[in-house]
């Protein structure tokens, strides 16, 4: 694999930075033809960088991008910029460029960001994180056409899940959503066997602390007129009609899935955890808005939490 060239620039210019970036894309052939979108990745948390530069090379293999990485340091300190370049190796199919501001730059996060935006693709913010209150009303926001947020890491991700409602806007989406996507598409398939009946009820089970399985709860509601009941314990789906049951279910840390359904033998299907790289990638791949994911939140609020 090609060698990572990572060029660091401390106390710099967005201009400077450029000025850089042109000559990386002379001297090394590199160039910004095939990106298909810009990434903007913002953090608070400048020891998970790593992690997520990383989620964000992976998807670029995918989506060829720049990827921007803003995170902030002390406002109390003086205002400076300090700048970071990869490209090639671990970069991926993609630019990155870690922004780290410091003072009172932190706060106009999204002026220090346009002069790296690439002409005419697409924009698309990531908070990692921790989000604003209103993605789309965020200066970052307000830039892109796509808004992804993750509620998993949030200190109470039921709740923070159900308030995205309040604050969605088309464009809006969050990883737990596309973390929820295999389990869909095998529910759904389930859903489309003889005898064809309709869905009664449904009960939903799996850990408190993950969103998914809301956004799953969700989801039912917003299509069944019967109740959906969201339990915490063993992570299990059961779906109910007039003359069949069917449940999918899996070990908590497991990858293989056991799909049941009355008088009929038990399947085994892969079902593994995603990968934040890959559910970045799978919303990457969808810029338009995601009506299902915004009935999903509305459907919360017929949930039954017991």
């Amino acid at each position: 694999m090609e060698a990572t060239v990572i060029i660091d620039i401390p106390a710099t210019t967005t201009g400077a930075v450029n000025k850089r970036l042109v000559q990386l894309r002379e001297t090394g052939g590199a160039v910004i033809l095939g990106r298909v979108l810009t990434l903007v990745v913002s953090t608070d948390d400048d020891e998970n960088a790593e992690s997520v530069i990383e989620a964000a090379n992976e998807a670029s293999r995918e989506h060829p991008c720049r990827v921007i990485v803003v995170t902030r340091g002390g406002r109390d300190r003086e205002s400076r910029l300090d700048a970071q370049i990869r490209v090639g190796g671990d970069a991926g199919a993609s630019e990155v460029v870690v922004l780290r501001l410091y003072g009172e730059l932190a706060g106009h996060e999204d002026s220090v960001v346009i002069p790296f935006l690439l002409p005419d693709t697409p924009v698309v913010a990531w908070w990692p994180d921790k989000p604003p209150a209103v993605p789309a009303q965020n200066p970052l926001g307000r830039l892109a056409i796509r808004r992804i947020t993750d509620a998993t890491g949030a200190p109470d991700p039921a709740a923070t899940i159900k308030s995205r409602l309040q604050s969605y806007t088309a464009g809006d989406t969050d990883l737990s959503w596309a973390r929820a996507t295999p389990w869909r598409a095998l529910l759904t398939s389930a859903m489309d066997q003889p005898p064809h009946e309709k869905l009664l009820s449904a009960t939903v089970s799996g850990l408190a602390t993950e969103p998914a399985v809301d956004l799953i709860a969700g989801w039912l509601a917003s299509r069944i007129d019967g109740p959906v009941r969201r339990r915490a314990g063993e992570l299990r789906i059961d779906l109910h009609r007039e003359t069949e049951s069917i449940s999918l279910s899996r070990p908590q840390t497991g990858k293989t899935a056991t799909l049941s359904r009355s008088g009929a033998p038990d399947a085994l299907v892969s079902l593994a955890r995603r990968e934040t790289r890959d559910c970045l990638a799978e919303d990457l791949r969808r810029l338009d808005p995601d009506e299902t994911y915004e009935a999903a939140l509305a459907g919360l609020d017929r949930v039954v939490y017991e």
